[in-house]
């Protein structure tokens, strides 16, 4: 492929350190092949996304100059590059990927994934277009350092706006990936005295045909892009994906997206016993895998749960506002954040009834 496919476990120099064979069969004790860091490429757009939540929250221009750019455009070449267009339809998809849910391997149009490279596509021509603008003076020659032309462009332009999205207006649900609902369901009440994951008792081909998640790769999309979508979607997706989420013994990065997300409902409650379950991780080892290290992801979903979900925080065109949604219990949420440069405090206080 073209472009740049960035690495799943990066070491020090870029190379991934993601092993091929890292989960071992349940049922015969041998190593599995596995594909995480083959078709995860849904990381490429969530370098890009960090970029460019750094240059919106700091103001700070400079990595974009000295480097950003190129990485946006040599991400869209890989996208470009892995888009695919079936003879008999007029748009385009991506295959054979695994999305953030690592319980489904080798599926074709996951929500997340291709909904992230239309974002960063259309990011990409906004971008050029704000470079031309702020930097007039920079922008031929940092541009044709890059060896991007207005062709190209046009030709992820116009792509963009036919990358297969499966998403029902009616019910205003999305489908996870082609055929998600087409699997098996599951007997979740067979499964509520368990102590294991849900991959390791149906075994990886079993969790793989089935309607189990351990990531929420419908959630973590809205969130991620949730000024682009109303409540209602929010719910619809919320009430369709949450009950077939493994919580207990999936991802431990999941709790904290669904307090988040639940905050963003104005689920209190729920957002509270989401965030628990993902902070007592560390405090009470709940995984029973504490002494391999801290889940450093988790705790930085933990923070954003806080920040993005309870206390509601988010940009405006003309600086911050925030949209608190604290549980009952909680007398007062505080912190101090950084916006382009200056340091700004939220102190929240609950007010009782």
């Amino acid at each position: 492929y073209e472009g740049a496919f960035y690495a799943w476990e990066s070491q020090n120099g870029g190379e991934d350190a993601c092993s091929d064979y890292n989960i071992t069969d349940v049922f015969t004790g041998r190593p599995m092949r596995t594909w995480f860091r083959d078709k995860q490429v849904h990381i490429s757009s969530a370098i890009v996304y960090g970029l460019m939540k750094y240059t919106d929250w700091t103001g700070d221009d400079s990595l974009l100059l000295s480097g950003g750019m190129r990485v946006l455009v040599e991400v869209g070449r890989f996208y470009h590059s892995i888009l695919l267009r079936r003879a008999d339809k007029d748009y385009f998809e991506i295959h054979d990927v695994i999305g953030p849910d690592e319980y489904h391997d080798h599926v074709d149009n996951n929500v997340f994934t291709n909904r992230m490279a239309q974002w960063h596509l259309r990011t990409a021509q906004e971008l050029l277009g704000w470079l031309r603008e702020q930097y007039p003076e920079k922008a031929p020659s940092l541009l044709a350092e890059i060896g991007l032309e207005e062709e190209e462009l046009a030709r992820w332009s116009a792509i963009a706006d036919r990358i297969a999205i499966l998403y029902d207006p009616d019910s205003k649900i999305f489908t996870q990936f082609e055929g998600f609902f087409d699997l098996k369901p599951v007997d979740w009440e067979a499964f509520r005295e368990r102590t294991q994951s849900m991959q390791v008792l149906l075994g990886i081909e079993g969790a793989n045909q089935s309607q189990v998640i351990k990531q929420p790769d419908v959630l973590m999309m809205l969130l991620l892009l949730r000024d682009e979508y109303d409540e209602e979607t929010f719910r619809a997706n919320w009430e369709t994906y949450v009950p077939l989420t493994d919580h207990q013994y999936g991802s431990s990065l999941g709790p904290a997206f669904h307090a988040w997300a639940a905050a963003e409902l104005g689920l209190a409650q729920e957002a509270y016993d989401f965030f628990m379950l993902a902070a007592r991780a560390d405090l009470l080892n709940v995984r029973g895998n504490a002494e391999d290290g801290i889940h450093a992801a988790s705790a930085g979903g933990l923070w954003q749960a806080l920040v993005f979900g309870f206390a509601g925080l988010r940009l405006t065109a003309g600086g911050y506002e925030i949209q608190p949604c604290l549980p009952d219990h909680w007398d007062r949420l505080a912190f101090n954040f950084y916006l382009q440069g200056k340091q700004q405090r939220i102190d929240i206080h609950h007010e009782r009834r």
